[in-house]
């Protein structure tokens, strides 16, 4: 385990070496989103002990994506910045900010000294000589341009995560996900309800899963036949079940990147925010359903309106079609 703090989690044992930190306490599909900037880390620094300040329950995920080497607990509520970092080793030898465009995030970072650190620059963060940030980027494109203009190579589309170990606990089976980190991003369940009802009509095996605290949630979508798998699976079951589903259905939260890291056939439902911004690559077996319009509020307390538009037979149709494609 690594000594820069003792609740620290070791993903892979290792001698000790310059460490590289970074900064990214945010959600499971932040994590996944950051996959191919923490791998083009890992490459340009194989001397060093990559050491992600991450929320603990995302242990499993980046254990998953092979480039991190050490996690270290860091959380706040909400997308905000952690007040501090529980960093008591020596300086680390870079520092590298993957959660925001600052200044909170770099002055966190800038407390610990490190030898060198990267981000976005920004007006009222000294010391950052980085690119300028652009809102209107894709999220993934974002943190492989900012690598890049430090001389380190970076693809966003480098994202798949390898096969889990474990077996599916529903293989085949059509997955809905009807919660999110906020109402704005959640499609009404009874609209969940009404697909799960027409694809077990046809067939379908249907499964329905939810984050933690969701079980009322997911029961109110199990239609009689779906099966109810909520209340925040592990990271290894969930990732399993999204592996080995025919197809995932959700909106913009964490499952949808998950599925595809598993080059899974996904339905994704838009609505404060673009695909343009956090949608999945343009490939055939993803579908992302949204009603164009201005932007929304993603952290509002009800459905955002351009996700409302969207129809249960809007997903079925895009289900069909994925199926075609597979076919």
């Amino acid at each position: 385990m690594t000594s820069c703090h003792p609740t620290a989690v070791a993903l892979r044992a290792g001698p000790q070496r310059p460490r590289l930190l970074v900064l990214r306490a945010l959600g499971l599909g932040d994590l996944l989103a950051g996959v191919p900037a923490l791998r083009a880390l890992r490459r340009a620094h194989p001397g060093h002990e990559i050491v992600l300040a991450a929320p603990p329950g995302l242990a499993a995920a980046a254990a998953a994506c092979g480039a991190v080497d050490t996690l270290l607990p860091a959380a706040a509520p909400g997308r905000a910045v952690p007040r501090s970092i529980p960093w008591d080793a020596p300086p680390p030898a870079v520092a590298v900010d993957l959660h925001g465009n600052g200044p909170p995030s770099h002055r966190v970072l800038a407390s610990l000294a490190p030898g060198r650190l990267l981000g976005f620059a920004r007006a009222g963060a000294p010391g950052i000589d980085g690119p300028r940030w652009s809102p209107d980027e894709h999220e993934r494109a974002r943190w492989c341009r900012l690598l890049r203009f430090y001389g380190i190579p970076a693809d966003p589309d480098d994202l798949a995560l390898d096969p889990p170990p474990g077996a599916s606990p529903a293989p085949g089976a059509v997955v809905l996900h009807p919660g999110a980190g906020s109402a704005a991003r959640c499609w009404p369940a009874e609209r969940y309800a009404e697909v799960a009802r027409r694809l077990l009509d046809r067939g379908e095996r249907v499964v329905v899963t939810g984050g933690p605290g969701e079980e009322d949630l997911v029961a109110r979508v199990a239609a009689p036949g779906a099966e109810p798998l909520g209340g925040g699976l592990p990271f290894p079951v969930l990732s399993a079940l999204v592996a080995g589903a025919r197809a995932v259905v959700s909106g913009d939260t964490g499952i949808a990147h998950l599925a595809v890291a598993h080059a899974t056939p996904s339905v994704t439902l838009f609505g404060p925010v673009a695909p343009a911004l956090w949608g999945p690559p343009p490939l055939p077996r993803h579908r992302a359903l949204w009603h164009p319009g201005p932007p929304g509020d993603p952290h509002a307390s009800r459905p955002d309106a351009r996700l409302l538009r969207i129809t249960p037979d809007e997903v079925l149709d895009a289900l069909a079609g994925l199926a075609a494609v597979s076919a």
